[in-house]
């Protein structure tokens, strides 16, 4: 089967560093990335990106490489440096001119992720000369499609999840293009939210223009622009590569597993990664992974190289500044046609449902090959998202209410996993309860952690999250993606299953019926509501050998409950953290 191979060799080579340079320069390039996501969570006016703060901001330079993202979405890393490279192969440098801007989305042509995140994109000149680009995207609530909210696991095809954007100047001679953000705009159920946030991202991108031609005067001119940015790249990469380097020399493969590939059907979907070092490189060979799925789980080559470069910096060096010379050091190989490497028109649209899993698998390879204090159990290893929307009995025009959801984090070596966090290629927040039921007829009947869903072990797993929502309307239309309904993340050193995700239409009513992970589309009635529990975190060791008085203060915090602590832990240590939970002596 053919491969399609990412790599890079751009990064200039490597020389000596002085390290208080280096830290000085890169907290400029982010102090700058940072004020620029300020601006756009203060002035923009969709839930997704004021609350829920589902985007991200990046510098580039003149010939396209990374050299600063804001600490926001990973999986945006790959959409930011997709959308880039997209303007410089479709003009060159001497086509492109200060005060054009640049719109696009397309997974495709465009190098996006999925249609909702649109990019744009400004060049920085100074003196004539292109010495910069400023980027920025956003996760817009509705592109168009068949479904409100532009994203369904069960799309066939790229043309069933909205409006499709190359690249295309949105804006000329600092003048803002008003007929094409009229067009995106009428593509969507929500056209005024979708032409101020626009606007916004473009303004958002005006401001770091401008702080990036003043750091480059204070810095004394665009040479020295240049050379520092040649020489932090160079330091990234030398640094990753001699964490590379300190890798034993062998293979590590793990296979995580979909539920399904979107429709439902066909069974279960294998998510392969091998990793080794090769010539000072790391390959990840994902080699064994399904096929091109016929919904819309399928992962683009920007969100494919986001999910890898994510898991190195994650597993290597957390501190490694995600920059172009990161990426040189890092192979990937993806099976043609597979969920990993699509055919257009393959759908996108619930991408991060794999990018999970994957860097779940990856995470899992590499678990063997770093010191033990890194090593983690397996995570929930998913984004679970669920969507409202009707007609709001205010307005009359449509709401839309859609959220991602956390889960449990695996256990550690070092420690317990995280409860209710998102993990790996997400980092979005949480929609406010009060903000979900001041915009939209919705009621939220019970919101909290999933009690008996971490994984057991020496170090338990997190849990996962409950979130059960009533309509107050009629005809509120309800979407859902998720996974890990058939399996839970897989524990570590002999850690137990984390626990598997739910999905229930009428909870606790006679009516009460169990969901697949994925549903596409179902109108509620008038007070009938949806719950919705995510997966937990796989435990790390022996629950055997569990801290007696770690168990007591899960059982005293309602964590665990006695019958589960007797499955998962054995009744004799459970009676003891029982009695340590009533304050009597062993």
């Amino acid at each position: 089967m053919a491969t399609a191979t990412h790599g890079s060799a751009g990064t200039p080579a490597q020389g000596d560093f002085d390290p208080i340079a280096v830290e000085v320069f890169t907290n400029r390039l982010l102090a700058i990335t940072e004020s620029m996501a300020s601006n756009i969570m203060r002035a923009s006016f969709s839930p997704q990106i004021k609350e829920r703060r589902d985007f991200s901001v990046g510098m580039f330079d003149h010939a396209g490489r990374l050299i600063a993202q804001g600490t926001h979405i990973p999986v945006h890393l790959g959409s930011l440096m997709g959308s880039v490279e997209a303007v410089l192969a479709r003009w060159r440098a001497d086509q492109i001119e200060d005060g054009d801007v640049y719109i696009c989305n397309d997974p495709y042509v465009a190098g996006g992720t999925h249609l909702p995140d649109i990019s744009i994109i400004t060049p920085v000149f100074v003196d004539g000369r292109l010495v910069a680009f400023a980027a920025n995207i956003g996760h817009h609530s509705d592109v168009g499609g068949a479904v409100p909210g532009s994203t369904s696991a069960a799309a066939r095809n790229m043309y069933e999840e909205g409006l499709r954007i190359p690249v295309m100047r949105v804006g000329r001679a600092h003048a803002i293009d008003d007929d094409l953000i009229g067009l995106v705009a009428l593509n969507s159920r929500l056209p005024q939210e979708r032409s101020l946030d626009l606007r916004v991202q473009i303004a958002t991108n005006a401001k770091g223009t401008a702080a990036i031609r003043a750091l480059i005067e204070r810095m004394g001119g665009v040479a020295a622009f240049k050379g520092a940015v040649d020489g932090v790249l160079a330091y990234t990469l030398q640094r990753v590569r001699h964490r590379i380097a300190a890798l034993p020399d062998e293979r590590a493969t793990f296979t995580a597993w979909l539920d399904d590939d979107g429709t439902g059907e066909g069974g279960r979907v294998p998510l392969t990664a091998t990793v080794h070092r090769h010539d000072g490189r790391l390959v990840v060979d994902l080699a064994g992974s399904g096929p091109q799925s016929r919904g819309g789980l399928n992962v683009s080559e920007s969100a494919l190289r986001a999910t890898v470069y994510y898991c190195v910096k994650a597993m290597l060096d957390p501190d490694l500044m995600a920059n172009h010379g990161m990426a040189d050091a890092i192979v990937i190989k993806a099976p043609a046609g597979s969920i990993v490497n699509p055919r257009p028109p393959a759908a996108c649209g619930a991408r991060t449902i794999t990018c999970q899993r994957l860097a779940g698998a990856i995470i899992g390879a590499l678990v063997s090959l770093v010191p033990r204090d890194r090593a983690i159990a397996s995570s929930f290893d998913t984004m679970p998202t669920i969507s409202f929307s009707g007609i709001h009995p205010a307005t009359g025009a449509i709401y839309l209410s859609g959220e991602t959801l956390g889960g449990g984090a695996g256990g550690r070596d070092a420690g317990d996993g995280m409860d209710a966090v998102h993990v790996h290629i997400t980092n979005s927040r949480n929609l406010p309860t009060e903000i979900l039921e001041h915009e939209c007829p919705l009621f939220v009947e019970h919101y909290g952690l999933a009690v008996d869903s971490a994984g057991a072990g020496r170090h338990r797993g997190g849990l996962g999250i409950v979130r059960q929502v009533r309509a107050l309307r009629d005809d509120t239309v309800f979407s859902t993606r998720s996974d890990s309904h058939l399996q839970g993340a897989a524990g570590a050193q002999g850690g137990g299953e984390g626990g598997r995700g739910k999905l229930i239409w009428n909870a606790g009513r006679d009516s009460e019926q169990p969901l697949p992970s994925k549903v596409k589309r179902l109108v509620l009635a008038k007070g009938e509501n949806i719950r919705i529990e995510t997966p937990g975190g796989a435990g790390f060791g022996d629950p055997a050998t569990r801290a007696c008085d770690a168990l007591a203060d899960d059982l005293i915090d309602g964590i665990i409950t006695e019958d589960a602590a007797r499955r998962l832990y054995g009744a004799a240590l459970t009676d003891l953290a029982l009695a340590a939970a009533r304050g009597e002596a062993p």
